[in-house]
């Protein structure tokens, strides 16, 4: 029934494994995934974990650093493995609890662990319990089913028998049930009445309320004066600007881009981290305040139970939520750090709530650092070296800001010596291309095509509107390769995520042109949104993809996060969901207000007071 179960050490040593008759595949693969995305991923909330065919269980025994890893066909239903893990768990540990306590790698591999003969007898165990458990339960349902068809037909006889006695007697019912409605159940006739005459007495005693005075009438405002601006003039053709471009040029003409490359400065380079300033007052203990609670809380060497910290793990929960991760990801995350935790041996003087929120601390830390680097700029070198455009798609619902946030990545990369092609593929939104064209020609301006001899360095491709995105799309990747730009930025429509016309003409926008970043574009302020939003965009790439292996997300751009102060959660939501990095940070609305994910200063803002 069981693939194989196997016993390693969190550094990596195997100290035992079995692998069950007729299993030829070696489970390293299975094992190797679990612990990539799962163990590394801090995702350890729930103990099962699917891998192709495979459907793994595990559990972590803290106090020896030690992994049990079971494993089985999904399609089956073994009932027993969670107590059978717990069984072998404490088996193990109590045979070879003097070989285990000894710290060190190369004493871990120079025992023998012989455990082969009690795992079997633990197995069978357990599937002859399982076994007699499911028969108890075929009798029991039996017999329930007989006993309840007898019951059936003695309460139908029943029921004719008191419908005969109530048609005799239903005068004499309905005055009992009209007292049982008034609320006076169990009061005899002549308490009622004394009841309802001391009711009586009572209304007439009691004066009415006076009637508030009326409020006097407001006084009339006066009327609003006209504001005279200074310099405001008084002819309203001076205040048309239909032809111009803000600043007094027409429309073909290019701005002046002195004064506003002051205002910018340089962006080569990597980008900076997003920062966040605590200062030591601010960065106090969660849980509790003062030298009592300090006491309360210690812990004096004795291994962590989940009771022990259930009250703490509330606190952090409702804390989480508050700063706006996630209701789901929040929970998901308490029950992971309880299991990294139980069973750990805590010092003399250590606190279960600090204990708690150093264990949160560095899973949300794990979380946000990405499981691999999104590296941009060496990226589109390598696709520089292959003579082809790097094409970037930008996804995401209505409104997050993917335009103004494409723009600042076209800016990025112009100052890193690149030259962009924006595809503009929102043929459904009002003023999208023109929003676009605006953008191209600020960019435009701040790096003229005289420094860049003679060839503007973005350009936009459009087609109008009511075409089709996917075609728009292949036709500018085909362009920006015939005219070498080095990167292709697609912009496409907002959609919600409940939309499925709109979601599969995304699906196939990637799926035919085969993009080599997808980056979802979500604003900062959501919660529990969020969630929904990342695993239906997500779902809806897999369905609609004509391949085994779909282009899902690749990535993550964080919008408005200037407009959250502390409440930084949505970024703790969506990568916890989607498993990948946040890429771009927007702190702004200017071309330099991009920034990239610094997480423990995500962190830091996540866990102030």
């Amino acid at each position: 029934m069981l693939d194989f179960f196997t016993i390693f050490s969190k550094g990596g040593i195997v100290l035992w494994c079995f692998q069950g008759a007729g299993v030829t595949e070696s489970f390293t693969g299975p094992v190797n995934a679990l612990i990539r995305s799962v163990i590394l991923q801090e995702r350890s909330g729930n103990n099962s974990y699917t891998h192709e065919a495979l459907s793994l269980k595990y559990k972590l025994d803290n106090e020896f650093e030690l992994i049990y890893v079971v494993g089985f066909q999904k399609i089956l239903t073994l009932t027993y493995v969670d107590k059978f893990i717990d069984d072998v768990q404490l088996h193990f540990r109590d045979r070879y609890k003097n070989e285990l306590e000894q710290k060190g790698a190369l004493k871990l591999l120079n025992n023998n662990y012989e455990f082969e003969d009690d795992f079997k007898m633990l197995l069978r165990e357990a599937e002859d319990s399982s076994k007699s458990e499911k028969s108890q339960k075929t009798v029991k349902s039996m017999i329930e089913t007989k006993g309840g068809d007898k019951t059936k037909e003695r309460s139908g006889k029943k029921n004719k028998n008191t419908k005969k006695e109530g048609e005799c007697c239903s005068p004499a019912a309905e005055p009992v049930k009209k007292m049982v409605e008034n609320g006076n159940q169990g009061l005899t006739a002549d308490e009622i009445v004394q009841k309802n005459i001391e009711e009586f007495v009572r209304k007439r005693l009691v004066r009415p309320t006076e009637k508030p005075s009326k409020s006097p009438k407001p006084q009339k405002p006066k009327e609003k004066q006209k504001r005279v601006w200074d310099m405001g003039g008084s002819r309203s053709e001076k205040l048309d600007y239909s032809g111009r471009n803000g600043d007094g040029s027409p429309n073909g003409g290019e701005q002046n881009p002195e004064g506003q490359i002051d205002l910018l400065s340089s962006m080569k380079g990597d980008l900076l981290y997003v920062d966040y300033e605590s200062s030591k007052e601010e960065d106090v203990c969660l849980i509790f305040g003062g030298m009592f609670g300090m006491l309360k809380g210690l812990v004096g060497s004795k291994s962590l139970t989940r009771e022990d910290m259930e009250s703490v793990l509330d606190k952090m929960r409702d804390h989480l939520i508050a700063k706006n991760v996630a209701a789901e990801i929040a929970s998901q995350l308490c029950d992971s750090v309880a299991k990294k935790l139980e069973g750990k041996v805590m010092g003399t003087f250590t606190t279960v709530a600090s204990t708690v929120k150093l264990a949160l601390q560095d899973s949300l830390v794990q979380i946000l650092q990405p499981k691999r680097r999104v590296d941009i700029l060496r990226d589109v070198m390598e696709a520089q070296s292959q003579r082809r455009p790097f094409v970037i798609t930008f996804c995401g619902v209505n409104g997050v800001g993917k335009s103004t946030n494409l723009a600042k990545i076209s800016f990025w990369l112009i100052e890193n010596g690149f030259t962009v092609l924006i595809a503009a593929c929102d043929t459904f939104r009002a003023g999208a291309v023109e929003q676009l064209r605006t953008h191209q020609r600020r960019l435009n301006s701040l790096h003229p095509p005289e420094q860049h001899g003679g060839r503007p360095v973005v350009q936009l491709y459009e087609k109008g509107y009511g075409k089709d995105a996917a075609g728009i799309a292949m036709e500018a990747i085909a362009y920006a390769r015939n005219q070498v730009f080095d990167v292709v930025l697609v912009d496409t429509a907002g959609r919600m995520q409940d939309n499925a016309p709109l979601m599969t003409a995304l699906a196939k926008l990637i799926a035919v042109n085969m993009p080599d970043l997808v980056l979802f574009v979500g604003e900062a302020l959501v919660g529990n949104e969020a969630v929904d939003q990342l695993v239906k965009f997500n779902q809806a790439l897999a369905d609609h993809s004509m391949s085994d292996r779909p282009r899902l997300i690749d990535g993550i751009v964080l919008t408005k996060f200037d407009t959250i102060d502390d409440k930084v959660g949505a970024a703790i939501s969506m990568t916890y969901i989607t498993g990948q990095p946040i890429v771009f940070v927007g702190t702004g609305q200017t071309y330099n207000d991009l920034r990239s994910l610094n997480a423990r200063a995500v962190v830091s803002a996540l866990m102030k007071a």
